[in-house]
């Protein structure tokens, strides 16, 4: 899946190589391009949205890799977890290898995190207790992920979601994999996996205590580095934990042992996470996260919810047809002020209102050059604001003034030059 910064919609226009159909299934946007292929946001004959996943064809070119892949396909579809997004069709054959999954409309744990900085402890021991559900049921179906990592983690309403399991298995032993693309993401990897040893369901709770950490904190346990240096602190050094929140310090640490046989199975994983949530214990609603996320996932599902075709073409941004465009209203209405921005999903907000320019009350003065991002739309009309006490309002210049008042002005002219005339001839006379 794409991994970007979550910045609004996320559905991208399909490219001019891309089909517009696999195997029936109507293509019509993209969510994502990984190293083993391109995702899709499909439709089924009878409109079902799915995301489907089309393999790159120089795996589908390989009988090592297909054959794999077969069978992971057939084992992905034996998983049904709460917190796993299930495998509900694919191919294995045919010049174009693909598999299709229920799709769900919210953003990945790693876009948020971009958006919103890390989650509250409580939030954080949500999130890794769902994990470690779907990773029971994962590991039950005899699959091993093996690339867990916050983009393969999606924020639902409900839950966390965790999506592309073990399909990471079928590029293991490849050619692509032998020259530096194989199975997994540095940084999330456990060390068996990058040493070439025997990979187990451990090595996705390893995956998992590195993804808590983050979450927690948005820093990696092993610091930064490229994938040469984060390898090998994570076989010879000790994971940085001190910022990690204390609720979750001990079980991250556990998770990240260098022992496999030494981290926790995901059933005590959940055990933990339980006994350090408190008396609540891990009850979760649409606010599981924090006040404020129903708003902020509604945001993200209707980015992604959009109906097909979701995107629009060069022909659907043309003017319209004057014929069916709406009547114009009238006279034009006030624009309003900007809807309030929703605060940040894991934060306490610091205004209740939008940020608007505040009127001036003195004369008017020459508009800067620039409005920040923040500001109103340079043709926004701001409410009206009473003047703060003791201040005087100068009317802006060229604003029209009226018609009785211009009378009176003009009367009381007149007089003025009246009585000087009389007051001249008077003093000619003399």
């Amino acid at each position: 899946m794409s991994d970007g910064p979550y910045e609004g919609p996320v559905l991208q226009p399909l490219h001019p190589g891309d089909p517009v159909q696999v195997a029936g299934y109507r293509l019509a946007a993209r969510l994502g391009s990984g190293g083993m292929g391109v995702v899709y946001l499909a439709h089924s004959p009878a409109g079902q949205p799915l995301a489907l996943k089309v393999i790159r064809p120089d795996y589908a070119e390989d009988p090592a890799f297909l054959q794999r892949f077969a069978h992971e396909v057939a084992a992905a579809r034996r998983v049904h977890g709460v917190y796993t997004v299930p495998v509900v069709a694919g191919s294995t054959t045919g010049p174009q290898p693909w598999l299709a999954t229920a799709y769900v409309a919210a953003p990945s744990l790693q876009r948020m995190l971009r958006a919103h900085g890390p989650l509250p402890p409580h939030a954080c021991l949500l999130l890794t207790a769902g994990i470690a559900e779907a990773l029971q049921s994962i590991h039950e179906a005899g699959i091993v992920h093996r690339d867990l990592k916050p983009g393969n983690v999606l924020l639902a309403a409900d839950g966390p979601k965790v999506i592309d399991f073990g399909i990471a298995r079928a590029a293991d032993g490849t050619t692509l994999t032998r020259t530096g693309e194989g199975p997994g993401t540095p940084g999330f990897m456990a060390p068996e996996q990058f040493l070439g040893s025997a990979v187990t369901p451990a090595a996705d709770v390893f995956s998992l205590g590195v993804l808590a950490h983050v979450a927690a904190t948005g820093r990696h346990p092993f610091g930064d580095g490229n994938s040469h240096v984060l390898h090998y602190r994570m076989i010879h050094e000790a994971p940085d934990l001190a910022d990690c929140p204390p609720a979750l310090r001990d079980l991250v640490a556990a998770c990240l042992a260098k022992d496999p046989a030494h981290r926790p199975a995901p059933a005590e994983v959940i055990a933990h996470c339980a006994r350090a949530a408190g008396p609540g214990g891990l009850s979760r609603g649409e606010d599981w996260l924090s006040r404020g996320l129903a708003t902020e996932l509604d945001l993200a599902a209707a980015a992604q919810r959009q109906p097909h075709p979701p995107l629009p073409t060069a022909a659907s941004t043309a003017a319209p047809d004057p014929a069916s465009a709406p009547a114009p209203a009238p006279a034009p209405a006030p624009v309003p002020a900007p809807a309030p921005v929703p605060a940040p999903v894991w934060s306490v907000p610091v205004l209740s209102a939008p940020m608007v320019p505040v009127p001036v009350v003195s004369a008017p003065v020459a508009a800067p050059a620039a409005a920040p991002q923040d500001a109103a739309p340079r043709d926004a009309v701001p409410s009206p604001m009473p003047p703060p006490a003791g201040r005087v309002v100068v009317a802006p210049a060229g604003k029209p003034v009226s018609t009785p008042a211009l009378a009176s002005a003009v009367i009381f002219a007149l007089l003025v030059l009246g009585g000087t005339v009389v007051g001249l001839v008077s003093l000619m006379s003399r």
